[in-house]
């Protein structure tokens, strides 16, 4: 069988604000067949993670100055790999049959080859949620939420706990199991909307928007009399400075991620003299750090929300041709929740 492939691709390297015209949606016939003695498994793909970090796999640099596994560069005109959920066509692997859906790297694409022994694809058992759930809450996203809330910043019951970036796919959740460890929450979000979303869907004690507040740090020590115990960290910058210097002795930061810092050369620069005379704790972390703890947090976070106990937050765009929008829309604050691409049918 043939069909026609879409393909999001970059036309070159992004260092400034991504734009439309940074991409472009390939067409290539695409033959579902698999070569004999090949362990290929062909899929066609349901959903896509868009994910903030992809960012730094656009730039320039980041062949020269590659930090991690995680953010190998991504070379233009060539498929974007990316979390996804998919259903088997085609497979050359007795472990993967014909009509099996399966998570894990496929591309910004409608169609993909994955090579089995590359251990990249894995069958998805639903547990009964949708299978969006597993791109978000109960994937990556709810992971890092919870790995670098209990595991980074090892909160304890009745602390306090500032989030930023709080109604995105990762802090909406920090903010939820926060609460739902007796703290003390409040976070931080771009609109007026994610604010009530914030203190009316997830139950945060308060949250603000942070662009109607000129003073971050006046801001932060009126949410904060006492000072702040725990600051989850989704966006760097000035947020971060502000946080610091509101941190009662020995707070932990766990720094998730700096997306303000991804598409602006103004890095954060918080006081030394803080973290030195307060003790404080400030450690990045990603996801992967804590697959083994895996099974456990889906089990547990499965019972969350079969008892509705956390909700979950999804932003679903449709089509291939919608990717590079949806994608840009993450660093103007577009999406609410986790932003995916759902492929059309």
């Amino acid at each position: 069988m043939e069909v026609r492939n879409r393909i999001v691709t970059t036309r070159k390297a992004i260092d400034e604000f991504p734009v439309e015209s940074d991409f472009e949606v390939k067409c290539e016939d695409f033959v579902v067949l698999v070569k004999s003695g090949s362990d290929d498994i062909i899929v066609k793909n349901l959903y896509v993670s868009i994910d903030p970090y992809q960012i730094n796999r656009m730039k320039s640099f980041s062949s020269t100055h590659k930090t991690s596994d995680f953010a190998t560069p991504i070379i233009p005109s060539q498929p974007i790999d990316a979390l996804g959920v998919g259903e088997v066509l085609a497979s050359g692997n007795p472990e993967f049959k014909e009509g099996d859906i399966v998570i894990g790297i496929t591309h910004w694409a409608e169609y993909s080859v994955v090579k089995a022994h590359t251990n990249l694809l894995r069958k998805l058992e639903t547990l009964g949620f949708p299978l969006t759930h597993h791109l978000g809450i109960l994937g990556f996203s709810g992971l890092t939420a919870y790995a670098g809330l209990f595991e980074v910043a090892k909160i304890k019951e009745g602390e306090t706990v500032f989030v930023s970036a709080a109604s995105g796919s990762v802090g909406s959740l920090v903010g939820q199991f926060a609460k739902l460890h007796g703290c003390y929450v409040v976070g931080c979000a771009g609109s007026d909307q994610k604010v009530t979303l914030l203190k009316e869907k997830f139950g945060f004690d308060n949250a603000f928007n942070y662009k109607q507040e000129k003073d971050l740090t006046a801001t932060l020590e009126k949410y904060f009399p006492d000072g702040i115990d725990v600051y989850f960290d989704n966006v760097g910058g000035e947020m971060l400075e502000a946080a610091i210097a509101n941190m009662k002795p020995f707070g932990r930061v766990a720094v998730c991620g700096v997306i303000s810092e991804y598409t602006n050369s103004k890095k954060a620069v918080p006081n030394m003299i803080d973290l030195v005379y307060k003790r404080i704790k400030v450690e990045g972390f990603l996801a992967g750090d804590f697959l083994d703890m895996f099974p456990n947090f889906v089990s547990k976070v499965s019972q969350y929300l079969h008892s509705g106990k956390i909700e979950p937050l999804e932003d679903i765009s449709v089509g291939v041709e919608n990717i590079p929008s949806a994608f840009i829309g993450l660093f103007k604050g577009d999406n609410i929740g986790k932003k995916i691409v759902k492929f059309a049918e």
